[in-house]
């Protein structure tokens, strides 16, 4: 059943750009070119109108399901059937450590349950002030620039650094906050082409090109990460450490057991929230204000209410309208676009075999367009995602975030804090796309961001 709303005019509704479904298979070597190039041109137009696809390709066997139900056999009724694949921890584990987006079985199950806690509704709620605060900023920068252009992927990477500043590590980055942005994206640039060396299994030692590229952004996080644990832990030395989310990681204990994280995963899940965490919000953020500055109707909308709201910090609970035009842009351009798993064991999803250490893939770039789950798919209709719509989306037909035991444990801090946000840059500015900015197209590099970057005409709105 698809997600269906009263879409009004239709044909008025922004459609952005994207790379169009294959009608035919690629051969090995074209497949390996795309697949390095922009991993989203790879998909075929199959892949967006069955619930289930299986073929033998490059990779060998991959089962792709965009079936709701049977995305909620797979990550969570037998979760413990599949493991993360060993693509994935080859692309990811070199520069982010063994943390919870890397880590596998009785570790993964340790560092998950000790952090947990760290992230619940109320921590997060607590961090409202500071993402208030960095919105303000970014606001207040924003309008200094009027009738000037602005890189507006370069400023949300600078205003969710600025989140992470205040609610992670409150006391400084031992870094120029962009000096840090430029490393995660020079890190992902690096890392996010698929290898073939890695789609053909060929061992560690062989080098690769783009681990050796990522190597300095590499040291760079980990020469941060030891100065800010150092620091912090001589704060707490003499009980003069802010409570913030560095201080909570670094107090964590494993409810079951008492013992907190080894410095390794300390350091491990502080390089992941820096560089997985900030990169997926200032994208989700980037890709809404692309929606909105080409959707008059929804850029009203939102303008409204957030001048409805009044002067002062924003509560992100009291600005729906807000939050759906950010949830259906990542519905749109998810964070990340694919998420895979290799099958321990033999196993079976609806009529579909699936032998044991094939991979299996649920990827949001094809699950949030496709045409059996959603009402014109293409389009941007922030209305599907306000609270009076929300029932009519099947569960397991949106995971921006994932879902199952591994689902993004940020998830209500992200949203948050790209709500708050989006508020602030909506009170302060309005963005206009230049009629010579080159197509706004995306890119797959782990996560999913605008191939030329985004500038934009801003036009203050005091």
């Amino acid at each position: 059943m698809s997600a269906t709303i009263d879409l009004s005019e239709p044909a008025a509704r922004f459609r952005p750009v994207v790379p169009p479904p294959l009608k035919a298979p690629l051969g090995l070597f074209d497949f390996l070119r795309a697949a390095r190039k922009n991993p989203i041109t790879t998909w075929m137009d199959a892949h967006f109108k069955l619930p289930v696809v299986a073929a033998e390709g490059a990779m060998g066997r991959i089962t792709l399901v965009s079936d709701p139900a049977l995305i909620r056999y797979l990550l969570i009724e037998n979760a413990d059937g599949y493991r993360k694949d060993d693509l994935q921890r080859r692309v990811l584990a070199p520069g982010l450590g063994n943390g919870l987006l890397s880590a596998e079985g009785d570790e993964w199950r340790l560092q998950r349950r000790t952090l947990a806690p760290i992230f619940n509704a109320r921590t997060v709620q607590g961090f409202s002030e500071a993402m208030n605060a960095a919105g303000a900023r970014l606001g207040r920068r924003l309008v200094r620039r009027d009738g000037k252009q602005v890189d507006v992927a370069l400023e949300m990477t600078r205003v969710t650094l600025d989140v992470l500043e205040r609610t992670i590590f409150t006391q400084g980055l031992p870094s120029d906050p962009d000096a840090l942005g430029r490393a995660i994206t020079r890190f992902l640039e690096a890392v996010g082409p698929i290898d073939p060396l890695d789609v053909f299994g060929v061992p560690d030692f062989v080098p690769r090109i783009g681990r050796l590229r990522a190597r300095p952004a590499g040291r760079f996080f980990a020469e941060v990460v030891d100065e800010l644990i150092a620091r912090r832990k001589a704060l707490m030395a003499r009980g003069e450490a802010p409570r913030d989310l560095l201080t909570l990681l670094l107090e964590a204990q494993d409810p079951e057991t008492g013992n907190g994280l080894s410095d390794l995963a300390v350091k491990a899940n502080i390089v992941t929230f820096i560089a997985a965490g900030h990169e997926t919000t200032a994208n989700s953020l980037t890709w809404t204000l692309y929606c909105l500055s080409q959707d008059p109707a929804a850029q009203a909308r939102i303008e409204a209410e957030v001048d409805a709201a009044g002067p002062g910090d924003f509560s992100a609970e009291r600005l729906p309208f807000t939050r759906a035009a950010i949830e259906e842009a990542m519905r749109l351009f998810p964070p990340v676009p694919f998420l895979s798993r290799q099958a321990i064991r033999d196993d079976r999803l609806g009529r579909i075999k699936v032998p044991r250490g094939s991979l299996v893939m649920v990827a949001p770039w094809v699950l949030h367009r496709h045409h059996l789950l959603w009402e014109d798919p293409e389009a941007f209709v922030p209305e599907r995602f306000l609270p009076e719509n929300r029932d009519t989306i099947p569960r397991f037909a949106y995971l921006p975030f994932g879902a199952g035991p591994r689902i993004c444990i940020g998830q209500s801090f992200s949203i948050q804090e790209a709500v708050i946000v989006l508020a602030h840059v909506v009170r302060a500015v309005r963005f206009r796309l230049p009629a010579d900015h080159p197509p706004v197209t995306p890119l797959h590099r782990v996560t999913l961001r605008p191939e030329h970057g985004l500038r934009m005409d801003a036009v203050a709105r005091g």
